[in-house]
């Protein structure tokens, strides 16, 4: 009889054992996915803030100039080590407008704004998305003016459904990579800095008549 009690509790006991361990993986899932969600929500808000203070940036900006030099100037300010760039189209070609800029990163001359033809300004403009290093070479980016394996680059289509504007353009050494929190923050910010340059250029022909 004794036996027969013992064996019963040995199995009372590895089942509480096993609910045990049932019950910790379920808080560990639980635990991790609030991990997760908070550390997403974190994210969100950097975003969020990323964004309204760039709108703050640019609000009353009603030149063209003003308003390129304004946003490339706050995301140089705002991402860390990155040279700044925007590409816009007009009835000439393309115009560059840069941030002014003490701290060139280390890569060779000319610099990589240089190395962009028309051609290429036109295709990164029609893009629905951000636009790699690699694939900005597909696209006929000069490869052999300077060292792009020294580079970590993006650019950021401002436009809509394929109508572009221009784009932004940002790089800095490949030892610091550029990354999806930072790309993601420049996302938030293309279609307000696009309808930015739009009402900019209506407001001007406007006058102009």
């Amino acid at each position: 009889m004794s036996r027969q009690k013992n064996q019963r509790a040995r199995r009372a006991v590895k089942k509480l054992n096993e609910i045990r361990h049932r019950q910790e993986k379920k808080i560990d899932i639980l635990c991790n996915d609030m991990v997760g969600a908070h550390r997403d929500f974190i994210d969100r808000l950097k975003v969020a803030n990323f964004s309204i203070r760039f709108y703050e940036s640019i609000v009353g900006k009603n030149d063209l100039q003003i308003l390129m030099s304004a946003s490339a100037g706050f995301i140089r300010d705002n991402i860390a080590e990155v040279r700044v760039a925007a590409f816009l189209l007009d009835d000439d070609g393309f115009q560059l407008h840069m941030a002014d800029d003490n701290r060139p990163i280390e890569v060779d001359q000319p610099r990589l704004e240089n190395c962009f033809s028309l051609r290429l300004v036109e295709a990164i403009c029609k893009a629905n998305s951000v636009c790699s290093l690699d694939e900005m070479l597909q696209m006929g980016l000069n490869a052999e003016i300077t060292d792009l394996t020294r580079i970590s680059a993006a650019s950021m289509p401002l436009g809509s459904f394929g109508k572009g504007v221009g784009f932004i353009l940002i790089y800095r050494d490949a030892d610091s990579k550029l990354g999806a929190q930072e790309l993601g923050c420049l996302g938030a910010i293309t279609q307000g800095l696009y309808r930015a340059i739009e009402s900019v250029r209506q407001s001007t022909q406007a006058s102009e008549i």
